[in-house]
């Protein structure tokens, strides 16, 4: 569950490699990217719950370029998704500043919990950052599936699918077949 309490106005469904994602926006940015559930029937009625006051709509052109740089990037092209507007409001300053973290990850590479926390100044709470990340609103466009535990261990992963869902977009990214998971975080 999220932690974001962004008032959004409008939502749309669209299909991804993964299946069909949603997302969520209102006049100063993207409050919500939902990874699929089951069915398309439920990642609406998802989006329902998380936002019960947003119209299903056409997005309007930010929105759907946002949507057409997601489906790029899970088609294998390293697309850089870190000057998205968000709108993060409710969410806990320490939460932003993982997740500002996060997106500067290049599509293809990897962080570990611990790497976040260290750049955070705040090295005894690679935890602290995992429950952040478990808690992203704004899923792939705030990359938490490029973090993973120490070792390079997969850690957890909220989206239905959990693990394989990560790994499987960590696969379109080539982020498992680039070599050592942590190239960018020894940079």
């Amino acid at each position: 569950m999220t932690t974001n309490t962004a008032i959004a106005q409008g939502f749309s469904l669209f299909e991804t490699p993964l299946g069909v994602c949603g997302i969520a926006w209102n006049g100063r940015g993207i409050t919500g990217l939902q990874l699929p559930e089951a069915s398309a029937d439920a990642t609406r009625a998802r989006l329902r719950r998380r936002w019960p006051g947003a119209a299903e709509s056409d997005p309007p052109a930010d929105v759907r370029q946002a949507i057409d740089r997601v489906l790029a990037l899970l088609a294998g092209a390293a697309v850089d998704l870190a000057d998205v507007t968000l709108d993060l409001d409710g969410v806990p300053e320490f939460h932003r500043k993982v997740y500002a973290v996060a997106r500067t990850i290049p599509p293809g590479q990897t962080l570990t919990y611990g790497d976040i926390a260290k750049r955070l100044g705040v090295p005894q709470e690679a935890r602290e950052v995992g429950q952040a990340l478990g808690r992203n609103p704004v899923a792939i466009i705030v990359p938490c599936h490029r973090v993973l535990a120490a070792n390079g261990k997969m850690g957890g992963f909220s989206a239905n699918g959990g693990v394989a869902t990560k790994r499987r977009m960590l696969e379109i990214e080539g982020a498992l077949s680039n070599g050592p998971l942590f190239d960018f975080a020894r940079r």
